[in-house]
């Protein structure tokens, strides 16, 4: 699918097969799939707020500031380096395998003509690119989680630049720029390849390089468990990420112009709602069964888990598939969370099992609820796609790692990054007693 270029062909296609009485003219049309782009973009925009949260609950409350930090600057790196190369190296002129080096802008002379208007492109150029930039802006936050607690700064910032420039939108011209993957078959309907298990690769290749947290795991293969310091605060991150999930894969639909539109729009928020309830409801019958509790995180984490799962494919499943593609997803997080600590993975927020594991399974599950999609094709997708980015992100993460360093010495690990790096901390009273009034 050419996520960009879609939308005026299924604006036409719909025009042309829908009754009379549901047509609007072009105008109308284009008004219509611009505000679907903006107000979509909105919610995804509020993701941000959401991983922020999340988080923000899952981490040591000695680094709750650095990593708001992170995420506020990161989603305004996005935007930057979205507007600077990555636009136009993910859509303009791809030639298979890349587009062109040069920054965005917006051209909307033809619909602003004062005679003579034309409204053929289907939206406005500047929704498109406002939509479509929050997209990256999500695949770098995956990054933040899990490598959090452990890493300084600005070796992440300058990581999240390579990424947001360069490695995501390299990748996304193969499948939304009409790349190469597209010429194959591959479908990817809003990303759970292209977004989550890009920055789920990214993040994996960083922990393994990065190294765990002090004190995670003992010399003799013991896992100790680190607590976050706000479950509230993670839960509420989770419930604003499910709420911009509908912006994420509603708005990929990429048209509100007819009819047809709206009832497509309508089914993907159906079935995004009921695979993140799966994955939920999964989680926790079998944390129950498993561990004889039930556990919070891996709840909070299997509703991320299920709505991962059916971005790749929300637009064909019934709802019972929907939720059955979810609750595996929900599975997905409860058996891998442990495998990683035997790997010896640290990953704080839990976003390896949750993007990366998920996003490879509903990949894969396209083709169970749509006949135009391929096994084969999806698994040299997820391949292709990996094997780029675990190539590109250790690459970038050596560099950093050989020259300005990645890793926060033991003496700033234990005082807390908020401290040494921004010479704050998120909560001042805690520990100091009350103030005299």
């Amino acid at each position: 699918m050419n996520k960009r270029l879609i939308v005026p062909s299924l604006a036409a296609a719909v025009a042309m097969t829908a009754a009379p009485a549901y047509a609007v003219d072009a105008e109308t049309a284009y008004i219509l799939n611009s505000f679907s782009f903006l107000i979509n973009g909105v919610l995804v925009m509020f993701m941000a707020a959401g991983f922020a949260m999340l988080e923000s609950g899952l981490v040591r409350s000695k680094n709750t500031a650095t990593i708001c930090l992170k995420n506020i600057t990161l989603y305004s790196i996005a935007g930057i380096m979205f507007y600077i190369v990555g636009y136009n190296l993910m859509y303009m002129d791809v030639s298979g395998y890349i587009g062109t080096f040069m920054p965005w802008s917006a051209d909307d002379s033809a619909a602003l003509a004062e005679t003579g208007a034309n409204f053929d492109a289907g939206y406005s150029a500047s929704s498109d690119w406002f939509f479509q930039m929050v997209f990256v802006a999500t695949a770098a936050s995956i990054v933040s989680g899990t490598v959090a607690e452990r890493i300084k700064l600005w070796p992440f910032l300058i990581f999240t630049v390579v990424l947001t420039a360069f490695i995501y939108p390299i990748q996304g011209s193969w499948t939304w720029g009409g790349g190469w993957l597209t010429e194959m078959g591959f479908a990817d309907f809003a990303g759970s390849s292209i977004v989550h298990s890009v920055g789920g690769w990214a993040a994996l290749t960083g922990a393994i390089i990065l190294g765990a947290r002090k004190g995670k795991y003992g010399a003799d293969g013991s896992v100790h468990p680190i607590p976050g310091a706000n479950l509230p605060l993670a839960t509420l991150g989770t419930f604003i990420l499910w709420l911009g999930w509908f912006g994420f894969n509603g708005g990929s639909v990429l048209a509100l112009g007819s009819a047809g539109d709206a009832i497509a729009m309508a089914n993907v928020f159906a079935n995004t709602n009921v695979a993140a309830a799966g994955g939920v409801v999964a989680a926790v019958i079998l944390t129950q069964v498993v561990y004889k509790k039930v556990d919070l995180s891996m709840a909070l984490n299997g509703a991320i888990g299920g709505l991962v799962s059916i971005t790749a494919g929300p637009d064909t499943p019934t709802l019972g598939s929907a939720m059955l593609i979810g609750a595996i997803g929900g599975a997905i997080v409860v058996f891998a969370v442990p495998l990683l600590d035997k790997l010896k993975i640290d990953d704080v927020v839990g976003a390896i099992p949750a993007h990366l594991l998920c996003g490879i399974w509903g990949t894969m599950a396209v083709p169970i609820t749509n006949a135009d999609a391929s096994f084969v094709t999806q698994l040299i997708g997820v391949v292709g796609i990996g094997a780029f980015v675990i190539v590109a992100s250790a690459i970038v993460w050596m560099v950093l790692k050989f020259t300005i360093g990645l890793r926060a010495d033991e003496e700033t690990e234990d005082s807390g990054l908020d401290k040494v790096e921004l010479g704050l901390e998120a909560y001042p009273e805690f520990g100091r007693g009350a103030h005299s009034i």
